[in-house]
């Protein structure tokens, strides 16, 4: 277990910085946590665990610490030449990003959490992140993307990959809040094992200048199952392309994919693919508001489906909508002003068909449906 002294590192402004996307970094609330990891730019400032059977470590620490890390890991998901994202990545002469490792039997009830953090104008993070849960093991990981108050500008690279072992349970909520002119491109990829699941929530705050994200699972197991949910605010200028690929490769394996979007300006893509290669259950469901576009503004959803096998069952649906005067109207009937009576609807919209919110993902979805009511995108 590390040491907890390693808090001090972090100042108290960064730390209500990181506090906004779900990262408590303040000793009394950190100890909620079952381990804690903070990159500052380039450098980590804490590295800190509470529980047996928890691991982590910055990458390249654990990559001389374990030799079987990359033989059996490390770019063993996401290709070194998958596009030009990656090369940057593969290109560091050190690699930045932690290595979180379950053990065998280790389910923990804390979630453990990671901070991803820009504090200079015009830095380009790039980084490299592994998750291995072995068999029998269970986590919760909260991860939060932001940039300092001051910063505008910046890029966030990332290859994010992760493992799932027979009979565990991995949920990853990424909370992301950027400056607005950041460029954020992810790539992820996670492989499933048998009777194992992996849900993935993903909430976006204050957009960045351009998101291009698109994370790929293999439901490789028997009984795997994947379920994204994935929760925007889209503003004017930016450029927000998220989706997601399963492919159901295991027998009576399933996945649930879940788009909402509200826009107040910008472009907005919402996309989800899945891929049936074993008999299998799937559906993709992305949907939209449109408050205010703009003069180029737009929502575009694209769900889309593969067969590859005669009992793989999938379906797919795709809406864009507005919020109705009739239910502002009635909402102000009843004492609402109309700026609360919007956040209320758009609430309503961005909870619809989602079961077991957290408290952590049910403030940040209640935070966008306020700033979208007020129409503050930025």
């Amino acid at each position: 277990m590390s040491d907890s002294s390693t808090i001090a590192a972090v100042a108290p402004d960064e730390a209500r910085t990181l506090a906004d996307v779900g990262v408590q970094i303040r000793s009394d609330e950190a100890r909620v946590r079952a381990g804690t990891y903070v990159l500052r730019d380039h450098l980590p400032l804490c590295v800190q665990t509470y529980r047996e059977g928890l691991e982590m470590l910055p990458i390249a620490e654990a990559l001389r610490r374990y030799d079987w890390l990359r033989e059996k890991y490390y770019w063993q998901l996401v290709h070194v030449d998958q596009d030009d994202i990656t090369r940057q990545v593969a290109a560091e002469a050190e690699p930045q990003g932690y290595f979180i490792w379950v053990r065998q039997g280790t389910r923990l009830t804390r979630p453990a959490q990671a901070g991803l953090y820009i504090a200079h104008d015009g830095l380009s993070q790039k980084l490299h992140n592994v998750v291995v849960l072995e068999d029998d093991a269970e986590l919760h990981l909260i991860t939060g993307c932001t940039t300092g108050r001051e910063v505008r500008a910046g890029h966030h690279l990332a290859v994010n990959e992760a493992w799932v072992g027979r009979n565990s349970t991995l949920t990853l909520t990424m909370v992301h809040s950027w400056g607005p002119e950041v460029i954020v491109r992810p790539r992820a990829a996670v492989a499933v094992g048998d009777h194992s699941r992996y849900i993935n929530n993903y909430v976006s705050l204050r957009p960045a200048l351009d998101i291009q994200s698109n994370p790929r699972t293999f439901l490789n197991g028997v009984g795997a199952t994947a379920k994204y949910m994935t929760v925007i605010l889209g503003s004017r200028g930016s450029i927000i392309d998220t989706g997601g690929e399963v492919y159901l490769n295991g027998e009576d394996s399933g996945a649930e994919l879940v788009h909402r979007g509200v826009c107040t300006g910008g472009k907005m893509y919402q996309r989800g693919f899945l891929v049936g290669n074993a008999r299998c259950r799937a559906h993709v469901d992305c949907a939209g508001m449109l408050l205010d576009p703009g003069e180029e503004g737009f929502i575009e959803s694209v769900p889309g489906l593969r067969s590859f096998h005669p009992e793989a069952q999938m379906s797919h649906e795709a809406s864009v909508g507005k919020v109705a005067p009739e239910q502002v109207e009635y909402l102000m009937s009843r004492g609402m002003e109309e700026r609360e009576a919007v956040s209320m609807i758009i609430r309503g919209f961005l909870d619809a068909d989602i079961e077991g919110l957290g408290a952590e993902l049910d403030a940040r979805i209640s935070e966008i449906a306020t700033l979208a009511g007020h129409g503050d995108g930025r």
